[in-house]
């Protein structure tokens, strides 16, 4: 059962794009994290920097999140109006 699934490509598709999703929130979290270290150290200014940029890298991950549920659902609504216009012609 599971074979036929992995087989499938919409499924594919689905399983792909939701392991990017937690994958955009998490490493840009880190980015934000590592630039805001990084400048904090160069700059003297700790921990005023790392945590403007830890916020700023949650914020984009949280953005990019989102742009990639709202495009998971815009595929799935035009699969099942595909789905459904056949089913309607029968």
């Amino acid at each position: 059962m599971f074979g036929r699934l992995i087989k499938d490509k919409s499924v594919r598709e689905s399983i792909a794009s939701a392991s990017v999703v937690g994958l955009n929130l998490v490493s840009a979290t880190f980015v934000g994290l590592f630039i805001g270290w990084w400048l904090d150290k160069w700059l003297d200014t700790k921990p005023w920097l790392l945590l403007t940029f830890l916020i700023l890298g949650i914020v984009a991950g949280f953005k990019n999140v989102m742009v990639e549920v709202k495009k998971i659902q815009k595929a799935d609504e035009s699969e099942h109006e595909g789905q459904g216009g056949d089913d309607e012609k029968s």
